[in-house]
């Protein structure tokens, strides 16, 4: 029941290690891609994170890891990807996200000659029911108001004609924002019923007064935006 005037963004960032094949009983004849990736996954740890006065670090966390061959059936796999939810914050860029992460490679390969590696943003493919597909990189910008910022003034009348006194703050997460506000440019708040904390957890709820109360806050704003311009 709060209005949010920002979020981090979020991105994937897929990094991958490659090595060589071997049989697991002699494996000084290959390159175990595993081994690359522990060894990288370490150096990442240690860089330094961005940091927004409001919205906090652009957190950079590893969430899955696959090897191939899979399963490896006595053999030292030559391959490895690892992926990376990256919280994005305002202003970061898909070159900027992805470049301390590449200068990192370049180092380690000049100190190893058999460490190879790359890191990208990771890909989706939806069908429509229409049948056709779209596709995209899951990079979804972060994007953030001023509190002083006209429209969230008058979102904030907006809410407070209704009978509501929210807080003014940010998401945590991302939301579709990222595309209206961090991407097309076109000024965006949030705001609706329950808590955060309960968003995609297993009993998700929301409480019926804070449904109809939000409904009321909906009307609210777009009146007192609609009288604005």
């Amino acid at each position: 029941m709060n209005l949010k005037r920002g979020q981090r963004g979020r991105a994937e960032v897929v990094v991958e290690t490659f090595g060589k094949p071997a049989h697991s009983a002699n494996p000084s004849a290959g390159i175990n891609a595993v081994y690359k990736m522990a060894e990288l996954i370490r150096e990442i740890g240690r860089l330094e994170a961005p940091v927004h006065p409001t919205m906090g670090q652009g957190i950079l966390e590893l969430t899955d890891i696959k090897s191939s061959p899979y399963p490896g059936a006595s053999v030292v796999p030559d391959y490895c990807r690892a992926t990376y939810d990256r919280r994005l914050l305002v202003g970061e860029t898909r070159e900027s996200v992805l470049k301390p992460l590449l200068a990192l490679m370049r180092e380690m390969k000049s100190k190893d000659p058999q460490f190879e590696a790359k890191a990208h943003f990771a890909t989706d493919t939806q069908t429509c029911y229409t049948g056709n597909e779209i596709s995209g990189e899951r990079f979804f910008p972060g994007w953030f108001l001023e509190q002083e910022d006209e429209f969230v003034q008058s979102a904030l009348r907006g809410l407070r004609s209704a009978g509501l006194n929210p807080q003014v703050t940010q998401y945590s997460f991302c939301t579709n924002g990222s595309h209206y506000a961090g991407e097309a440019g076109i000024k965006t708040v949030g705001f609706g019923p329950s808590r955060e904390d309960l968003a995609h957890t297993i009993d998700e709820y929301i409480e019926v007064d804070q449904l109809l109360k939000a409904a009321e806050g909906y009307g609210g704003i777009l009146r007192a935006v609609l009288q604005k311009g």
